[in-house]
């Protein structure tokens, strides 16, 4: 699997500034704070959440990972009650399949049905539909594994509770150290919207910071990756960034193992769910992997109580963004009761203790600030296991701050 997939991953280019420092923390506490209290006090009324995912469609592996994730983290936010106050919490859930347009009716529906609070948002297509119809109509919307740049500062209403793509691209950079300033970044992808959009996203970070980045696109046709995988040794960059999504990512890692790019360069990609691993075949140990999220990254009271809700036991790569939305959700209604704004006014600026660590939603743009992580892979098959070589602070991935549009 390569770094980012064209649907959750969309690497949208721009210019970068420098990042800006995590704003003072307006919000702080435990996310397993009694669940009570806030403007819900006396009341009775389900809090009703819609929560709009692909149930089906080529991210439904994706939506059921975020939708385990959401129910544990609503058993850990609410110590088991799933209530706020003596509120019940009732939870709708709709399959858009991937699809905005069905998303968008879906969440249709669930306005038009009185829901003041939608989530979820497998896609990045998804997520930029379905936010204008939470400032439209004044919802609280909490877009999940969607990693598209193009939600943070969408407008007042939207949130997310998983990674964005400048924070992948930020991590794979730390492989190469703060210092990019002379060394060359080489982008190898898929000659396709989707590799061009990797491609332009490494040079709006990368090349913004220093680096000199170029890039060879492979037919999207190509059966042979030799020929490319000698262009890529013979480039000799200090950094190789491998964007690839489908079929044939086992075909091509084979041909850059064979050709030995594995061993003489610093190779990046990004580590995807675990049904994916066995793809890399003997070339997954010779791999750095930025992460968002994996198995083992952290350990602490929330990762513990999501390992023991999830089936099987092995936490994933989206199971964290469907807990920290939880996290979000019960916050904003201990908060605001059924006052949207007083809701966002809530969430902004809120720093908790998640599965990944410490999150905080900057106050400015929405982004939500969380720690990434480098990993390495080992075994074979789906034996497959994934070490935390380095967690990467919030502030160094903290993507460039930008103005709220709505």
């Amino acid at each position: 699997m390569g770094a980012v997939r064209t649907s959750r991953r969309r690497l949208l280019a721009g210019s970068v500034a420098a990042a800006a420092a995590v704003l003072a923390v307006a919000a702080c506490g435990s996310p397993k704070q009694a669940a009570s209290g806030g403007s819900t006090a006396g009341s009775s009324a389900p809090v009703n959440i819609g929560i709009v995912y692909s149930q089906t469609g080529a991210l439904a592996s994706y939506g059921q990972e975020y939708v385990d994730g959401f129910k544990a983290g609503l058993a850990y936010a609410t110590q088991g009650t799933n209530k706020i106050g003596d509120r019940p919490l009732n939870v709708t859930y709709s399959d858009d399949a991937g699809d905005p347009a069905k998303a968008v009716s879906a969440a249709k529906d669930l306005i038009g049905k009185g829901y003041k609070i939608l989530a979820g948002s497998t896609a990045s297509g998804v997520a930029l539909q379905v936010a204008p119809l939470a400032a439209q109509n004044k919802v609280l919307f909490i877009s999940g594994p969607a990693a598209t740049d193009a939600v943070t500062g969408v407008n007042k209403y939207t949130f997310r509770s998983g990674r964005q793509s400048y924070q992948d691209v930020l991590t794979a950079q730390s492989f190469i150290g703060d210092a990019a300033t002379g060394k060359k970044v080489l982008v190898f992808a898929q000659d396709s919207a989707f590799g061009k959009s990797n491609v332009d996203a490494v040079k709006a970070v990368m090349g913004k910071a220093g680096a000199t980045v170029t890039s060879i696109a492979v037919p999207a046709n190509a059966t042979d990756f030799t020929p490319f995988a000698s262009q890529a040794k013979s480039a000799k960059p200090d950094l190789l960034f491998v964007a690839w999504a489908g079929t044939t990512a086992s075909a091509m890692w084979q041909a850059l193992d064979q050709q030995g790019v594995l061993a003489s360069t610093t190779v990046v990609t990004g580590l995807d769910i675990r049904a994916s691993w066995p793809t890399f075949g003997a070339a997954g140990a010779k791999i750095n992997f930025l992460a968002h999220y994996f198995d083992g990254a952290t350990d602490n009271a929330a990762e513990k109580a999501l390992k023991q809700a999830v089936p099987g036991g092995t936490v994933d790569l989206f199971d964290p963004d469907g807990f920290s939305a939880a996290q979000m959700i019960v916050h904003a209604v201990q908060a605001g009761g059924d006052d949207v704004d007083a809701m966002v006014k809530a969430l902004e600026g809120y720093s908790f203790d998640s599965v990944k660590g410490k999150l905080t939603v900057r106050a400015d743009d929405h982004a939500l600030l969380q720690p990434m992580f480098q990993a390495k892979l080992s075994g074979s098959g789906s034996s497959m296991t994934a070490t935390l070589v380095k967690a990467i602070d919030p502030n160094d991935t903290a993507p460039p701050a930008v103005a709220m549009k709505g």
